[in-house]
């Protein structure tokens, strides 16, 4: 199944996982990106947002030089957060038409809680000039309850 039919091409995907200091997240991403190539011609990149590498700024270079023109980018999180909110989008160099929306929303507090997320590791510039697609976080998906149910069902 084709998921780029009419510009797959030109249309890179960007998986973002946060990054560990273990290698287990790094394995998961890079199976998920491998079982996701076997289903678009479209170019494959994973990316991590911290502690792991490829950073994000560095996938996104590597997909503009298979000369896409369009990058969607989605991050591999079941919710939204201070990364997915913030961190990433400021990565990417977007903004996100909810993001002064998010930052008053909650208990009443802004998220700007004194802790740098970039842990002072990304220097590379995004050489990038076509679109960034900012997708949502996977989120509460009827698919990701049936793979929950497998796992009662096989720890039964």
């Amino acid at each position: 199944m084709d998921t780029n039919a009419n510009s797959k091409n030109n249309v890179g995907i960007l998986l973002i996982s946060h990054g560990s200091r273990l290698p287990y997240g790094a394995d998961v991403i890079n199976k998920i990106a491998d079982i996701y190539r076997e289903k678009t011609d479209s170019p494959v990149m994973i990316s991590f947002m911290e502690m792991t590498k490829p950073s994000i700024p560095t996938a996104v270079n590597k997909l503009a030089e298979k000369g896409v023109e369009k990058i969607v980018a989605i991050p591999v999180f079941l919710a939204h957060g201070v990364h997915t909110k913030q961190d990433i989008p400021k990565l990417l160099k977007i903004k996100k038409s909810d993001q002064e929306e998010h930052e008053h929303e909650g208990n009443g507090h802004s998220h700007g809680h004194g802790h740098d997320h970039s842990h002072g590791e990304e220097t590379e510039e995004i050489q990038f000039d076509g679109e960034i697609i900012y997708t949502e976080p996977l989120g509460p998906d009827q698919r990701i309850v049936d793979i929950i149910t497998d796992r009662v069902n096989d720890a039964l």
